[in-house]
């Protein structure tokens, strides 16, 4: 098997509390972002309302064709035009709880302003708002029912010192990526949520078996401080954990860059996750379970690092 990094000795440990400084910034920025705009942007898909998607014969600036529906009386509708090849594909979310036949007043305002342009429809989804409100809190279930398993089978599987850093990891993996979709002016969909459990997912795999060498090393280094075990065991298992989120990234990145509209808000948070979800393996999960470590080892009067 191909190995790199092999035969470290980063101190990772060291730093641990410069990576909870920047993490905390992290955190609070996305608070702050929430409180000030009233939460995330979320998708039709949580709104409710009408999303089109439309094929007109010759590519339009997007500009142009926002100015014509601007002129038609659409109001606070959002207007995305696809990259590419399909760069004449236009998606138009309106926030409407009517269900009548919108496309045909699309169709007629553009060709009013562009007679030799031909409009057709290629989607039509319509979710009432009443769905939308309780996709929102099935979604939010999916979410913390996610994490408080995950919570209990790293609690029944290790001590509480790992499962405490574990599940604050997941959160910091979970709610990171939420703050970049939302800096980058992104909505919250059902794909979305998709790839913030799938993060999570991620992020646990990576942490046992970080968790699993800290375990190992901790019975075989009995001498050493906890700090020194914990760099070990980290170190041993850089080159599996840098490997795995390569590859993983690089999947993500292929679909960010050749997946298409649609799945392009998916891959961004997976490649968002995927990164704080291996730092946070090392800096958040590791050294949170070694200051608990080193807590409870004070409680009993022992003395530690």
């Amino acid at each position: 098997m191909i190995q790199f990094l092999i035969g470290t000795d980063v101190p990772f440990m060291r730093y641990r509390r410069f990576a909870y400084m920047f993490s905390s910034a992290i955190a609070l920025a996305t608070v702050v972002w929430l409180f000030v705009h009233g939460g995330p942007r979320y998708n039709v898909d949580f709104t409710g309302g009408t999303m089109l998607q439309i094929r007109l014969s010759q590519v339009l600036p997007a500009d142009q064709v926002r100015q014509t529906l601007d002129q038609a009386g659409f109001h606070g509708f959002e207007l995305q035009q696809m990259a590419g090849d399909n760069r004449n594909e236009y998606l138009i979310r309106i926030q409407s709880e009517t269900q009548q036949d919108l496309f045909t007043t699309v169709q007629r305002s553009v060709q009013a302003h562009y007679p030799n342009v031909t409009v057709s429809l290629r989607s039509n989804q319509h979710v009432g708002p009443k769905v939308g409100s309780e996709l929102r809190q099935k979604a939010l279930w999916a979410i913390l029912g996610s994490l408080g398993a995950i919570l209990m089978y790293v609690g029944l599987r290790y001590q509480f010192k790992y499962a405490f850093g574990a599940v604050v990891a997941l959160l910091h993996d979970v709610f990171v990526t939420l703050g970049f979709i939302c800096f980058t002016g992104r909505e919250v969909s059902l794909t979305v949520i998709a790839a913030l459990l799938t993060i999570a997912g991620y992020s646990i795999n990576d942490t046992i078996v970080v968790f699993d060498r800290i375990r190992e090393r901790s019975k075989a280094l009995r001498k050493e401080k906890h700090s020194r075990v914990m760099d070990i065991a980290v170190n041993e298992t850089l080159s599996r954990t840098v490997i795995t989120a390569f590859t993983v990234f690089l999947s993500s990145l292929a679909l960010f860059v050749w997946g298409g509209e649609v799945l392009r808000d998916f891959s961004f948070a997976m490649l968002v996750g995927v990164v704080f979800g291996t730092y946070s393996s090392v800096y958040v999960a590791s050294g949170l379970a070694l200051d608990v470590w080193i807590g409870l080892d004070r409680r009993k009067g022992i003395q530690a690092e």
